[in-house]
């Protein structure tokens, strides 16, 4: 047994994430280190790997040296990939945490409009599963909750007129709240000497 090629221990787990549609042309892409640098590279990548899988009914494939872990619905291929030596099952974990999460998302709707209409949630879905490689979540609910939460907190330069107009009546009328039970307790706690 050679120690020497055993690999050291990473964090680093996730390679890409890819959704393609039923042509293979993609609908979304995250790479997260420098194994294909160009968009020249992902995009053929992309092709091989939509080539090598579309027709297939297995999980996981090895293709260019990595490992790579999917699943297709309807109109959609998710793809998760990591390196060669990686264990296929937390890649697997992040696969079906990204189905699940968007399922319930987009209401059991996985196919492409829907995706296209939600790309926002997606964004946000993949970054509380994956940050810079590393895996984050894997409980689709986990991650629905915290899409939903940074949902709501959109920045005031992104609300619509009615969303701030809504937002500053509910924190004047919070603010009346304040004061007049403020005043009320103050009136009731009088001392009369």
């Amino acid at each position: 047994f050679d120690l020497s090629s055993l690999q050291e221990p990473t964090l680093y787990t996730v390679k890409a994430v890819l959704i393609l549609d039923n042509d293979g042309e993609r609908l979304f892409a995250k790479y997260y280190d420098d194994t294909y640098p160009s968009v020249k590279e992902q995009k053929a990548f992309e092709k091989n790997i939509f080539n090598k899988t579309h027709r297939t009914d297995s999980e996981i494939a090895l293709l260019e040296g990595l490992t790579v872990v999917y699943k297709s619905n309807i109109d959609l291929y998710f793809y998760v990939i990591g390196s060669s030596h990686e264990n296929e099952l937390m890649l697997m974990a992040v696969l079906n945490c990204l189905f699940d999460s968007l399922s319930q998302m987009l209401r059991k709707n996985v196919e492409k409009r829907a995706l296209m209409e939600n790309m926002e949630g997606l964004f946000l879905a993949v970054d509380e599963i994956v940050d810079g490689g590393v895996i984050l979540e894997s409980d689709p609910q986990q991650v629905v909750h915290r899409v939903a939460l940074r949902g709501d907190d959109v920045p005031l330069t992104e609300q619509t007129v009615s969303q701030v107009c809504l937002s500053s009546s509910c924190q004047c009328s919070n603010q009346c709240v304040k004061k007049t039970n403020f005043f009320l307790f103050n009136q009731s706690h009088l001392v009369i000497g």
